[in-house]
């Protein structure tokens, strides 16, 4: 059993929930409405594959398979502030976003200036992970996610797993 089922279901009336299932069974989520329904679901997966494909242990997901709850993702909850690596995490998410909503396609080198600017640096692991070609494939992988949610029917949800120790399929 994977440490964490994430399951994103497209509700009948066009909002969206995250539900995420930890191994022990406990399990956090979230529901989105009105404009937070069609900008959060392309979010949550947008961060799926930058966590999946840098390999990053300590972004949201990996929170929330710790034990976080989604609310505490946010940094102001009972558990405090964002480890350092959830923090670059959600800037990278972020400008992902950004370029999505701009059709701008942002270099290794922007993102680390943006990063930089935003004293959001990445410790030197990771830093060595965000790559022109690790981008592409948080892209790639970004893309089929985003055909794989909008194949999925009101009712119905999207599953995908995730392991903090091993990249996810």
């Amino acid at each position: 059993m994977s440490e964490l089922l994430i399951q994103l279901t497209r509700r009948a009336d066009g909002g969206a929930v995250l539900r995420c299932v930890r191994a022990d069974g406990s399990a956090t989520w979230q529901r989105h409405e009105g404009r937070q329904a069609a900008f959060f679901p392309l979010h949550d997966l947008t961060h799926y594959a930058v966590e999946t494909v840098l390999g990053c242990r300590r972004g949201f997901f990996g929170l929330v398979a710790e034990g976080w709850g989604i609310e505490d993702t946010g940094g102001k909850g009972s558990r405090g502030p964002l480890p350092p690596e959830a923090v670059v995490v959600e800037h990278v998410v972020g400008y992902l976003d950004v370029e999505r909503a701009t059709g701008a396609v942002w270099s290794a080198a922007e993102f680390a200036e943006q990063l930089a600017l935003a004293g959001a640096a990445p410790g030197a692991e990771l830093a060595a992970r965000l790559t022109d070609a690790a981008l592409d494939g948080v892209r790639e992988r970004r893309l089929a996610l985003f055909a794989r949610w909008g194949a999925t029917a009101p009712g119905e949800a999207l599953e995908l797993t995730f392991d903090r120790a091993a990249p996810a399929p």
